[in-house]
């Protein structure tokens, strides 16, 4: 019988990287990890680890995300396989990326033993980051720009509980741009996506109507 051929050839490692987002003082901010051990010790990234051999990619992603936030119910998407031979000059290394939202006022995280700190730094100004995460940091913002123009993604940034100023501010906020304040209004209410809510939020002005989004799951809905 002929032995596989399989087991005598080197095989890449397979691993998740999840790019984790949120808004922050009003501005959109990534979570990332300093690298402990390696080629890239002392470098930012963002959270990630090998599949275990029974995983699959989604799982994985969910637990490096539930490790380094404590979240365990956040947005998480697919973003895509990076495998560029030179990505990780430590070792041969596929990694499936995975974009992740998280509401608005989650803190800076869980530090998890394979890393030397943890921080939510503006995506706009991100520090040189360590393998090829500068790559998987704008893939993972253009779809989430994206998104937002066709999806109802952005109720996953947001409290259950949120004034219409607010809403539009993390639009802006991931945008970089500004939206014109009636004619954006006008068409949330006219696709319902949202409800409102008893009892009002005080602001520098007068106090603000308080809303929700029906539906906190994914939905295809062309809002801008």
């Amino acid at each position: 019988m002929n032995a596989n051929p399989l087991a005598r050839q080197p095989h890449p490692y397979v691993a998740v990287d999840v790019a984790v987002f949120t808004i922050d003082e009003g501005i959109l901010k990534a979570l990332l990890v300093k690298v402990r051990q390696g080629p890239m010790s002392g470098r930012w990234a963002f959270p990630g680890g090998f599949l275990g051999i029974d995983e699959s990619p989604d799982s994985a992603a969910a637990r490096e995300l539930l490790d380094n936030t404590g979240v365990g119910n956040a947005y998480l998407e697919q973003l895509y396989t990076f495998g560029g031979p030179d990505r990780d000059p430590g070792s041969r290394v596929v990694s499936i990326a995975y974009l992740a939202l998280l509401p608005h006022g989650t803190d800076s995280g869980c530090l998890s033993a394979k890393y030397s700190a943890i921080a939510l730094l503006p995506v706009r100004r991100l520090p040189p980051l360590a393998y090829d995460h500068a790559r998987i940091a704008r893939m993972a913002l253009a779809r989430l720009r994206a998104k937002l123009e066709y999806t109802n993604i952005v109720y996953s940034l947001l409290p259950r509980g949120f004034t219409l100023s607010e809403l539009q501010d993390i639009y802006e906020a991931i945008l970089g741009r500004s939206l014109d304040r009636r004619n954006f209004r006008r068409k949330l209410f006219s696709l319902g996506l949202l409800t409102r809510l008893p009892g009002t939020r005080r602001g520098a002005h007068r106090p603000a109507s308080l809303y929700a989004f029906r539906h906190r799951r994914p939905m295809t809905v062309q809002i801008l």
